[in-house]
């Protein structure tokens, strides 16, 4: 919004009503000369510099406004057009720095490595942000290349295309705007996780990252060096502090920044989804704004990458420590907190949760460029799920379901699969299996003599049916999705090569108990998966009759044992403490630490748990430790 020109007779109007002097008693109050009080009165004649500043210092307005103001009046009564415009420029940068200063916040979900298109995304947003008045655009944590970038930080060309790249953005973006960004930086051969600032197309600071984390999935000291200063700069009269995500979670970092008596604090953020994590960020940016008396921006990343998934939830808090603006999970938006009145949505444990699996599938299948997805569609609700996980990330005509039915398969999970399958409207298959696994089993004979039928038969039945939908992937490049879910995966109870096939786990981190809350969670927005996928008792329908309670403790048993010993670290003892028997609790744990090595092999799956499977839980597949 263009400031309005104000001519000499509008200034002299405010000046009577301010005064409630007439132009005699002004004149003879001020010491202005009557002939010229009133030229400026019929408008014959621009206000001189030097009343100019008297009338600034009676209406109580900046001097350098009604100077501008009168000079550009004088300019276009004499029909100098070039000092018309120049004097127009200055009134535009004196009415945009008494504004309040307007940030927008930028939460975007780049791509790792594509560091080209995401330095394009970061220009296009900051010419947008710019043309829509704000002063301040800022971008999450490593924006640039995308986090976590992992190895790739120790390639000179990785780094070479960064440096790069920050060069066409400092030419690129607009000269009104500020730009605060994340990306790497290196001083001699010391690298940093950095935030750089862009003014008036140049970089005017960079801030370096003083906490590294090196827990959870997080490595951060395998490849920074840590800073040890802060960065304050000045936008609009407001005096700012710049912070990087594991920055915020000590207080050394925002008690040195406040030495400098900044009145905000911006933090940038690459913060992978867990649940209840976003509450623990307002709480302790709460905490800051009231013991510092500073306003808080936190803006964070969203998107899937490999088996993290960033939720964004970027959001502000004045200074006295109210959440006055909160942006959405899980997508892809630039916003001014400023002039938007968008309120926080209040969300259950299963709609985030969900919500989480469907992004984190989504950007996986095509940011590594699948053609769709391809699910093996068993009639059991770890395969319901995963398809109505795969329908709401990619789109129904992106997936094929295959029913790969053997003598043990029931009719209803014949019946069920088919109906889930037409009610999501996906590509669906039936390929009987019974010919393969009979000539299978018959090739074995001889060598299977004189032993009983155990799980080596129930695995041929599972490893033909994975051999089948990899086939179908190679063919038709689509993803095959694995369904298995966390409580399978932590006591082995799945088949390498089998039910395990598949390049990406969507149910890898949920456990069984979550995974019918999650499926009962989903009919609510519409009714995809049977209510008798729902109500039955789970069985991987291998052998006659088979349920999964055969092998397992009640799932709810289970889960529980897995919580505390997986997630919580509890010993067995401490576990035992808790109610639950010897038998089931040293059973269970046995087998989770005995099945590391199938874990090793299983597919990458997003990241939900305080402690998942993957790149977060390092555990030695040799190892003869005693719980």
């Amino acid at each position: 919004m263009k400031p309005m020109h104000i001519k000499t007779t509008e200034y002299l109007a405010m000046v009577r009503n301010k005064t409630g002097f007439s132009d005699y008693k002004i004149s003879k109050e001020y010491e202005i000369n009557q002939s010229n009080l009133s030229k400026y009165s019929s408008g014959k004649a621009a206000l001189s510099e030097t009343h100019a500043w008297l009338f600034a210092n009676i209406l109580d307005i900046d001097p350098a406004e009604i100077v501008a103001n009168t000079k550009l009046e004088h300019a276009i009564s004499t029909g100098n057009n070039l000092k018309a415009k120049f004097w127009q420029e200055q009134l535009d940068k004196i009415f945009s720095e008494s504004l309040p200063i307007k940030i927008q916040i930028a939460q975007i979900n780049p791509i790792v490595g594509d560091i080209q298109s995401n330095a394009n995304k970061i220009i296009e947003l900051s010419i947008a942000a710019s043309e829509n008045g704000a002063h301040l655009i800022v971008f999450p944590e490593l924006a640039l290349t995308g986090y976590p970038p992992e190895d790739l930080l120790l390639r000179d060309g990785f780094i070479n295309q960064v440096n790069k790249e920050i060069n066409r953005l400092s030419e690129s973006v607009p000269f009104s705007i500020y730009v605060l960004f994340g990306a790497p930086s290196q001083i001699d051969k010391s690298l940093y996780n950095s935030a750089y600032l862009i003014q008036e197309n140049k970089i005017q600071h960079i801030y370096n990252k003083q906490e590294l984390p090196n827990y959870g999935v997080f490595d951060e000291k395998r490849y920074f060096t840590s800073g040890n200063e802060s960065l304050t700069f000045d936008c609009q009269n407001t005096k700012i502090g710049v912070l990087i995500c594991e920055d915020q979670w000590v207080d050394g970092p925002i008690k040195k920044a406040c030495r400098e008596n900044i009145d905000m604090v911006i933090s940038i953020n690459a913060s992978p989804f867990q649940l209840n994590k976003h509450s623990e960020r307002v709480s302790i940016c709460q905490k800051y704004s009231l013991e510092f008396g500073i306003s808080f921006v936190y803006i964070n990343m969203v998107g899937g990458q490999d088996e993290v998934v960033f939720d964004g939830n970027s959001f502000v808090i004045d200074n006295q420590g109210e959440l006055i603006f909160e942006m959405p999970a899980f997508e892809e938006v630039s916003l001014s907190y400023n002039d938007s009145s968008l309120k926080p949505m209040l969300t259950s444990d299963e709609s985030s949760i969900y919500s989480a699996l469907v992004l984190a599938t989504r950007d996986y299948i095509t940011k590594n460029s699948f053609g769709g997805a391809l699910i093996g569609l068993s009639g059991g609700i770890d395969s319901a799920l995963t398809l109505a996980i795969a329908v709401d990330a990619i789109g129904a005509e992106n997936v094929h379901a295959v029913m790969m039915p053997y003598e043990y398969t029931s009719e209803i999970s014949l019946t069920d699969s088919e109906m889930q399958a037409r009610t999501q409207g996906v590509h669906f298959s039936n390929i009987d299996i019974h010919n393969m696994v009979d000539s299978f089993n018959t090739s074995l004979s001889d060598f299977f003599q004189n032993n009983s039928v155990d799980t080596t038969e129930e695995n041929i039945q599972s490893r033909v049916r994975g051999t089948l939908l990899m086939a179908l992937s190679n063919k038709h490049h689509k993803i095959v999705l694995a369904t298995g879910n966390k409580s399978e995966m932590a006591v082995g109870y799945a088949t390498l090569y089998g039910d395990m096939c598949g390049g990406f786990a969507p149910l890898k981190d949920i456990s069984k108990s979550m995974v019918y809350k999650l499926s009962k969670y989903r009919n609510t927005i519409s009714e995809v998966i049977p209510s008798r996928v729902i109500t039955r008792p789970p069985s991987a329908e291998l052998a006659p009759d088979q349920v999964d309670q055969d092998s397992l403790p009640p799932y709810d048993i289970l889960d529980d044992i897995l919580k505390r010993f997986v997630e919580e670290k509890q010993s067995v003892s401490e576990i035992i403490a808790h109610g639950h028997s010897p038998e089931n609790v040293k059973k269970i744990t046995s087998l989770i630490l005995r099945n590391e090595y199938k874990r090793r092999q299983s597919a990458p799956g997003p990241k939900v748990s305080s402690n998942a499977f993957g790149r977060e839980r390092r555990y030695p597949m040799t190892s003869n430790f005693k719980p």
